[in-house]
């Protein structure tokens, strides 16, 4: 549970704020000397073994006072909450990996910080499939109790993110700014419902912009604090691989997602399955692999499903098909197979795609 006293906080704070400190050096301090407070209290001459002059030269006078001051005030709202790697409740397999935060800075559901976690990335231009495969296979996991873990990226973070608040186990973001920044700003509305159902954490201090550097280093923490990475869909290029390689580094299992051979969504996931990652298309594999066990539903289960619909549905397969190919293919008039294509776009398992094609997404 949270600290009665926020203000216990203040040297982490006064610690960690200090301009120019890495998160590495703070820990060769913590280790050399046990606490902030006795870092805090260490004669300049033993601080410059470890840091340099200027910092150390902050230390000696106290350091970011102001910054603890504002971050304390914001720990004023029962919501938000700090968790020090001396804290009981850091998550544990985050611990396990070579650079973890010293601090983590968390906004929501403190609980869920050390539950059984997976990641799930991939693309933020993604299609209507991807973002179909993202939602479902994250709200099964969910239900199984996996925390889904992700960053709040458009596409598939936020499709994955919505799979898992849909499910038992929720879902966690972790964000390359500081809690008091919502980015992108088109998520605003998935960030606040992550804060009342899951959470948000990240290791930057609050004001911190989206700046870029600090996206890679936001990646470690969601492959670091997860039992294994899901890639949905990924250009060869994709910020999601950078993701399942620092995985994969740590010692998770990397699972991806087969597409089509003519996506260039669907390149990255085979370039991870021909790497050695786990090629899944259920969440069942998933689960199996983690040893839990989940009975999947089918379209066919779904209560008065039109078996019309089912039989357009396997004509159309998962490639995009126009209208005159569907009506080739199942025999039936253009305005039958209209009408059908109309009421599974309502049913959301279809989308209607550029050029008058359309694409199954379920």
């Amino acid at each position: 549970m949270p600290s009665a006293d926020p203000t216990e906080f203040d040297a982490w704070l006064r610690l960690t704020l200090i301009s120019g400190l890495g998160s590495a050096a703070v820990r060769k301090l913590l280790l050399e000397f046990g606490s902030p407070e006795r870092v805090l209290a260490a004669r300049r001459a033993e601080l410059q073994r470890l840091v340099g002059a200027d910092i150390a030269a902050q230390i000696v006078a106290g350091g970011n006072a102001d910054g603890a001051r504002q971050t304390l005030a914001w720990l004023n709202d029962p919501a938000n909450l700090l968790v020090t790697l001396g804290d009981a409740d850091y998550p544990q397999l985050l611990l396990q990996i070579p650079d973890p935060p010293p601090l983590l800075y968390v906004k929501g559901r403190r609980e869920l910080l050390d539950r059984p976690a997976l990641a799930v990335v991939g693309s933020r231009n993604a299609t209507a499939q991807g973002i179909a495969n993202a939602e479902d296979f994250a709200r099964a996991l969910s239900d199984a109790g996996i925390t889904i873990v992700s960053g709040l990226a458009l596409g598939i973070d936020a499709a994955a993110h919505r799979g898992g608040l849909a499910g038992v186990a929720s879902s966690i973001a972790v964000v390359g700014t500081g809690l008091d920044v919502v980015y992108p700003a088109r998520n605003r509305a998935l960030a606040h419902q992550l804060a009342e159902r899951g959470a948000l954490i990240s290791e930057f201090a609050l004001g911190m912009p989206a700046l870029s550097s600090n996206f890679p280093r936001r990646n470690r923490v969601i492959s670091g604090m997860s039992r294994g990475c899901l890639v949905v869909e990924a250009a060869l290029q994709s910020g999601s691989l950078i993701t399942a390689r620092l995985a994969n580094e740590q010692g998770r299992e990397v699972f991806a997602l087969p597409g089509s051979i003519h996506s260039p969504l669907a390149k990255g996931c085979h370039a991870l399955i021909k790497q050695g990652a786990k090629l899944v298309d259920s969440a069942d594999d998933i689960l199996e692999e983690l040893h839990l066990a989940a009975a999947p539903l089918t379209v066919r289960d779904t209560p008065g499903f039109d078996p019309d619909v089912a039989r357009l549905l396997d004509q159309l397969g998962y490639e995009p098909a126009a209208l005159d190919t569907l009506c080739e293919r199942s025999g039936m008039g253009a305005d039958v197979v209209a009408a059908l294509l109309l009421k599974l776009e309502l049913q959301g398992l279809v989308a209607t795609l550029p050029g008058g094609q359309y694409q199954r997404v379920r």
